[in-house]
């Protein structure tokens, strides 16, 4: 049932869901160094750090289906030392992905059980994406439906749920699914939740659409310098350390058999800032390490098929458009999603050198930035309302666009510190 509402959502964009589904079935299905079973508790794991109860079931589930031993499913102490030994870096990955160096990588690949550098990409991979894949689940109030429907009971039959995995290529890109729309029984049962943490004022799409349209015009003529451009970089990173950060919700409590996968729930992610981290020699500079340039190169030396296959997702998400904004059409949106994308590589300490990031500020308001910054960082706090009380002019397929860019954009940032790691490592 998860992957059929998941499914769903991502209909809204065929060609993105296309790549979104290759990549997902290859990591967990396809050729690779790992086994099903280590495959599956790596994905397992990966999603008990942000509480994704109802992927986690699913994946339990599946598990199961392609040969795991039961008795994994007890909990962390019940599998493998080799994979009780990369709990450390998944829990660093999702939460302060800065604090990785290639000390963490050289432990994992020595001594007894130890990890090949091409089954430690393969389990670096499974973390980030299901790391990711429970930031979008919660940010599009997917777990909410489920809860809803299932009155907190999450089992799901893989088999089936791999059949309904299939793109319908009738589907225009912008109609409207059944999961986007809400049910009063949806909205009463948000009464008991959290405020919402997404103001209510928000700029208006023409007033956007206009500030997109001056700072295309002015970026010609207007050169900074690279002090000023690092100021504003800066200035982002300070400013994002002072939005509100959503309460923990008070009906979250970790089930028994879930709760056994996961360590310090109390590790979560600090702000750049406010771990002393921000500094030029701290901060991640993308001129220096990037996906393109060296990435990519890395996973695709060791993992090859899926390089490609990550290569491809990137892009998709990231030049995906459609040319609109709410019922404005032949749009350029793309000063907007950079603008996302940048700010999301901003929260974990990455900086893009040629990047204006005062955009930010003009494009993305406070309710906004507040909204993108909880779903990467605190997913597991985002309710429904939030979804509901932010960008609230668009249609629901540009609103489930955003969260793609949030996806992707989160993914790769703890795939480039991994991969950096790595290469530090290697040399």
């Amino acid at each position: 049932m998860l992957m059929a509402f998941l499914v769903e959502v991502l209909s809204y964009h065929p060609k993105y869901m296309e790549h979104f589904l290759q990549t997902h079935n290859a990591i967990l299905r396809g050729d690779g160094p790992l086994s099903y079973p280590y495959r599956y508790i790596i994905a397992i794991i990966a999603s008990g750090r942000h509480q994704c109860c109802c992927l986690m079931n699913m994946l339990k589930n599946e598990f199961i289906d392609h040969g795991g031993d039961p008795f994994w499913l007890e909990g962390l102490k019940a599998i493998p030392a080799k994979l009780q030994n990369l709990y450390e870096i998944n829990k660093i990955l999702a939460h302060t992905p800065w604090l990785l160096n290639k000390c963490y990588i050289e432990n994992l690949t020595k001594g007894e059980g130890n990890w090949s550098l091409s089954e430690l990409v393969h389990a670096i991979i499974l973390l980030v994406h299901f790391h990711s894949l429970s930031t979008f689940l919660f940010s599009c109030g997917i777990t909410k439906k489920l809860e809803n429907l299932q009155t907190h009971s999450c089992e799901f039959n893989s088999k089936s749920a791999e059949s309904l995995a299939v793109p319908d290529p009738e589907r225009p890109a912008n109609s409207p699914v059944p999961i986007s729309r809400r049910s009063s029984q949806d909205e009463d049962s948000l009464s008991s939740s959290p405020p919402s943490i997404v103001g209510e004022q928000e700029v208006k799409l023409q007033t956007l659409m206009e500030r997109m349209k001056d700072l295309s015009e002015k970026s010609d003529s207007f050169e900074f310098t690279e002090e000023e451009l690092a100021k504003r970089f800066e200035t982002i990173e300070k400013q994002s350390a002072e939005l509100v950060v959503a309460p923990l919700r008070t009906n979250t409590v970790l089930e028994m058999d879930i709760g056994l996968f996961i360590e310090e729930p109390s590790y979560i992610y600090q702000d750049f800032t406010k771990c002393g981290q921000l500094s030029e020699s701290l901060t991640f500079r993308v001129q220096d390490y990037s996906w393109a340039d060296h990435g990519y190169s890395l996973v695709t030396s060791l993992y090859t098929d899926v390089g490609n296959l990550l290569d491809d997702k990137f892009k998709t998400a990231y030049n995906l458009t459609y040319k609109t904004m709410g019922e404005h059409s032949e749009v350029d949106t793309s000063r907007f999603r950079i603008a996302i994308w940048n700010y999301i590589q901003c929260l974990y300490g990455i900086k893009h050198d040629d990047y204006d990031y005062d955009e930010i500020n003009q494009l993305l308001e406070d309710s906004l930035k507040t909204f993108i910054k909880n779903a990467v960082c605190y997913p597991e706090r985002v309710t429904k309302k939030d979804y509901d009380r932010v960008m609230t002019e668009f249609k629901e397929s540009e609103k489930v666009h955003v969260n793609l860019i949030i996806f992707e954009a989160r993914m790769q940032a703890e795939l480039l510190y991994a991969l950096r790691s790595m290469m530090h490592f290697m040399t």
